[in-house]
């Protein structure tokens, strides 16, 4: 599932694209996609067309349109969205679930989704931040992220460290391949307790999680398949970079183990495990 660097990624294309432009007609082709849009398809449409866009934000791992009228567009790219600028008349994708078109007659905006995880929506009033995603934390790329803020309440966590960084209202945009890229720099095993984190350890780690995703944004995200592209279909390159994460058996950059694999709710952690050794009295996965 895209994590921030991807929609990071997607989000500057995006505003390079369609900031300022009005939107002629909206189509939607698939009603899953517009699923979270409680009036439905016709709706989300027609209260779309004739609106211009003011901008492309981002909190955590969603996107949203701020349009003049003051709502704005939602968007979340499950696992496997995609949107794409295409010019006018190119051939539709096989996913292809909601079209924008827009009234200068350049390339429109399309939301493509294989599995249909992923969704768009309309937020009354949302302009400034949609309702639906005030919950979710700020993340560390955001000037306003409060570090102190950030260590006192994962200490506070009763958890293991890695959910700690996986929960969206604690710290947002850090899924599983950048937690566990972290984690390996700092040197922590994801299963230790969060609560018996030293004040200073808990600042190495943000500044490990920090440095991961602004390097990760400069490579253009993670991507291990098709599903997950920018705005031109082009892929992300920090796979290359990724030190623990997907790289069971093979050596760790830093100590020569073989990183292993562990079963994580019901996704996969990747460790080493001389570098991050696992805290006594936990149990394997």
């Amino acid at each position: 599932m895209p994590e921030l660097p991807e929609v990071e990624t997607v989000r500057v294309g995006l505003a390079q694209w369609v900031i300022g432009r009005r939107i002629a007609a909206v189509e939607v082709r698939h009603p899953r996609a517009v699923r979270r849009h409680a009036p439905g398809g016709a709706h989300f449409a027609d209260v779309l067309a004739g609106r211009t866009v003011t901008g492309v934000q981002r909190r955590g791992k969603y996107l949203w349109l701020p349009l003049d009228s003051g709502d704005a567009v939602i968007g979340h790219l499950g696992m496997s969205g995609q949107l794409l600028l295409q010019p006018v008349g190119a051939a539709d994708e096989l996913h292809l679930r909601v079209r924008f078109r827009f009234a200068d007659d350049g390339p429109e905006l399309r939301f493509v989704d294989q599995r249909t995880f992923g969704g768009l929506s309309v937020s009354e009033g949302g302009a400034e931040l949609p309702a639906e995603i005030a919950h979710i934390a700020r993340d560390p790329m955001d000037p306003e992220f409060s570090d102190e803020a950030f260590v006192a309440a994962l200490r506070r966590k009763r958890t293991e460290i890695k959910r700690a960084l996986l929960d969206q209202t604690l710290i947002s945009g850090v899924g599983n391949i950048y937690a566990d890229e972290a984690l390996w720099r700092a040197k922590l095993h994801g299963t230790r307790p969060a609560d018996a984190l030293t004040r200073p350890a808990a600042l190495r780690l943000l500044g490990h999680v920090r440095d991961v995703l602004a390097e990760a944004i400069k490579q253009g995200g993670t991507s291990f398949d098709e599903l997950y592209v920018n705005v031109n279909g082009e892929s992300g390159y920090f796979d290359r970079s990724l030190n623990a994460y997907g790289r069971e058996g093979e050596p760790c950059p830093r100590c020569g183990a073989p990183i292993r694999r562990e079963a994580f709710m019901n996704r996969s952690s990747y460790s080493c495990p001389r570098c991050q050794p696992r805290p006594r009295g936990t149990l394997r996965g």
